[in-house]
């Protein structure tokens, strides 16, 4: 590929093209968000990748997926956007100012135990500047941040051809609880077991996401495995109703059942979980610079991380370990 004739031939649209595409993951979605036509879109693509002599993008029946090339790609057409976009909020800021906000992605066992409080806390340091929070699993908040749908997301490490452009900055580590209702059944054994956990209904994460591997790793090397019934849910508020008015046991991170467990609500059965604890942290996309706001933001979570894990932070287990 030669320098200067790529230069001089790319186009601001083939880049909200191809950003466009990685956003959605098909080439139709892409076309209404453009207001373009499917075969505008498939024509200015193909544009891109002979300029850049490399197949970016993988089209299928099921959708398009970047291929290594295009993640590469990616990160740098992102950050062409962004300083586009903030060269826009330049010119004239003081009248942009009221229309300022910061995108956050983040896991929905994480949003519950860091953002409120810290969120808080931004609105009297920024009050002037809007939120826009996404929840989601680790996995399509990388596709978010890499894509530049949020500028930064509470998230986990992920397999480092996942990470392509994305810094990791650990906040703390995060075990796995099993928890069950104020007056449960369970409350009443001794020397409880996971052996016995599994007898009763349970809520588990989904397939695909980190905590379901951990409670499935955990009890396979322990010769169990989870029942066929249990339920599966990736939203935090209804696993807690269905633990809340059920007799069901809830695998969970910890930090998901802070505040109900400090409450008295949901107490945390005494058995050993130990290997389950994850690394949880701030994600960002390493080539683009922040904000002020969001970068505010992210120094609000860092500090009530260290708060929410200061020492002398109570966990209360049912029953002290046998």
């Amino acid at each position: 590929m030669k320098v200067d004739n790529f230069a001089n031939r790319i186009r601001l649209r083939h880049i909200q093209c191809f950003v466009a595409v990685a956003q959605e993951q098909h080439l139709g979605k892409a076309a209404d968000k453009l207001l373009l036509s499917q075969p505008a879109v498939s024509k200015t693509l193909h544009e891109l990748e002979s300029l850049v002599e490399a197949r970016l993008v993988e089209r299928g029946r099921f959708g398009a997926r970047l291929t290594r090339d295009g993640q590469t790609f990616l990160t740098h057409a992102v950050s062409v956007l962004d300083a586009l976009d903030g060269a826009r909020r330049a010119v004239g800021a003081d009248s942009e100012t009221q229309h300022e906000a910061v995108y956050v992605g983040a896991l929905p066992t994480v949003a519950p135990d860091l953002l409120p409080p810290a969120l808080a806390e931004f609105r009297r340091a920024r009050p002037g500047v809007g939120v826009d929070i996404q929840v989601a699993a680790n996995a399509p908040l990388l596709d978010k941040l890499q894509a530049g749908e949020v500028d930064f997301a509470l998230g986990r490490m992920a397999d480092p051809k996942m990470m392509v452009g994305v810094s990791f900055e650990l906040l703390y580590v995060e075990p796995l609880v099993v928890v069950a209702r104020k007056g449960h059944p369970v409350l009443a054994q001794t020397g409880l077991s996971l052996n016995e956990v599994i007898q009763y209904p349970l809520i588990v994460s989904t397939k695909g996401t980190v905590p379901r591997h951990n409670t499935e790793s955990h009890l396979q090397a322990r010769g169990l495995k989870l029942p066929a019934s249990c339920f599966e849910t990736l939203s935090v508020s209804i696993a807690r109703l269905i633990a809340l008015q059920s007799d069901s046991l809830w695998f969970t991170p910890m930090g998901a059942v802070r505040e109900d467990v400090d409450m008295g609500l949901l107490q945390i059965l005494p058995v050993q979980l130990e290997g389950t604890e994850e690394p949880v942290g701030l994600l960002h996309r390493s080539d683009t610079s922040l904000g002020p706001s969001a970068k505010t933001l992210m120094t609000i979570l860092r500090e009530t991380a260290v708060l929410r894990r200061a020492p002398g932070t109570s966990w209360r287990l049912a029953d002290s370990p046998r």
